[in-house]
């Protein structure tokens, strides 16, 4: 699917709920019941690209349309005559690239991060010469072949993955689906390197895109207190935290997971770095394992606890708080005193108070205190939409108890 002209693309109007001045000042989306919805608005194919007024008519921007998500406007240009196609997306891609060579040595990061990249509902992570795309919203699925041609032009990769799958997508009536759309299939995990550790990343059948790159400057403090210490690593899925203390200098290292390919892949990558004798796995549920941690009498001089979204939405954030203290109470009684307990969250809907009130529970409720002596959010290859909090959904807290 390409854009049409824009003198002869549909209009979406604002109704007297809308808020126009936001949408102005930079906000990025119109809900459902913001719109005027009627006969021949509701037909319209979910990713067709618009215009959106406001309610007296005047020209807000180039918007995606998918009256099948609560997020019916997704704003793609403020020019309401731009025409989505794929030299736009190279504009796109190359602003996006340019801040990421800045950042980083090695092509290893996240390339777009959605809205706060330009591109609403779209995550790429690029591994190299291979990039996964998460399209993410209707219009992106839609028009994914332009996305991926100005992908392939701009960054040079060799294989491109489209990973269709998660809650985004359901939200946005979207099948799951995941193919390699150019080149060849990857014949294996694709080795990153990150904070001198070594990961093995699974980019088809993995988590997500395979590797948590958000995690990158948290690592990497969890690193500097790592020298000659005992680390638990919680959730550690490929051995984010775990691996990153044993490029620190950690005695040794213990990685507990519910996913057994998961931790096969956290163990190709002690190996690949040559301190597997340091580097344990322990597979089971992180709940049942710290608590059967507690009854062998072990402790940790670092632990840290990087759960799944507890809290993915506002109707689930009173339950996700419960579990990110019970994280919290389980884990403390296995830090020495004077050792560190790192908890992180990814809920969005859980702000960086609540969370943060949430551990200190926990933490208290095990019978310990501690001092806050770092807050860490996702690196800045995750940039920060000011006008939207859900793009800062990153945060850990870590306590010296």
């Amino acid at each position: 699917m390409t854009d049409v002209n824009p003198t002869s693309r549909p209009v979406i109007r604002l109704n007297a709920k809308g808020d126009a001045r936001a949408i102005r000042h930079g906000f990025p989306w119109a809900y459902a019941n913001e719109v005027v919805l009627d006969r021949r608005t509701k037909a319209l194919a979910g990713g067709t690209i618009a215009e959106l007024q406001d309610a007296e008519r005047r020209p807000l921007g180039t918007v995606a349309f998918n009256s099948a998500s609560k997020i019916i406007c997704r704003m793609l240009d403020r020019d309401p005559e731009a025409v989505i196609d794929q030299p736009w997306f190279t504009k796109r891609l190359e602003r996006a690239l340019a801040h990421r060579e800045r950042l980083f040595a090695q092509p290893f990061y996240r390339l777009v991060h959605a809205e706060a990249d330009g591109l609403p509902g779209v995550v790429i992570d690029r591994f190299g010469a291979c990039a996964v795309v998460q399209p993410n919203a209707a219009w992106a699925d839609v028009m994914v072949n332009d996305l991926v041609a100005a992908l392939v032009a701009v960054t040079g990769v060799t294989t491109v993955v489209m990973n269709g799958t998660g809650r985004a997508r359901t939200l946005e009536g979207l099948e799951e689906r995941t193919a390699v759309v150019h080149g060849p299939v990857p014949d294996g995990p694709i080795a990153v390197s990150m904070n001198g550790a070594t990961y093995m990343a699974d980019v088809i059948g993995g988590q997500k895109t395979g590797l948590f790159f958000d995690q990158r400057p948290n690592h990497a403090f969890t690193a500097g207190l790592a020298r000659d210490a005992h680390v638990l690593d919680v959730f550690s899925h490929v051995g984010g935290f775990g691996l990153a203390a044993l490029a620190g200098g950690a005695a040794k290292v213990l990685a507990v997971d519910g996913s057994q390919p998961a931790l096969d892949l956290a163990l190709q990558g002690a190996a690949a770095m040559g301190v597997q004798d340091r580097f344990a796995v322990r597979k089971g549920d992180a709940f049942e394992t710290l608590a059967a941690l507690a009854a062998e009498g072990e402790t940790f001089d670092v632990v840290i606890c990087d759960p799944p979204a507890f809290a993915p939405s506002r109707n689930a954030l009173d339950k996700g708080l419960r579990a990110y203290e019970r994280v919290a109470r389980l884990a403390a009684p296995l830090v020495k005193d004077g050792g560190y307990l790192g908890l992180c969250s990814c809920s969005h809907a859980a702000d960086l108070t609540k969370f943060r009130n949430a551990s200190a529970r926990g933490i208290g409720k095990a019978g310990r205190r501690g001092q806050i002596v770092h807050t860490g959010f996702a690196g800045p290859d995750h940039p920060l939409m000011p006008h939207l909090a859900e793009s800062g959904y990153l945060k850990s807290v870590f306590f010296r108890l």
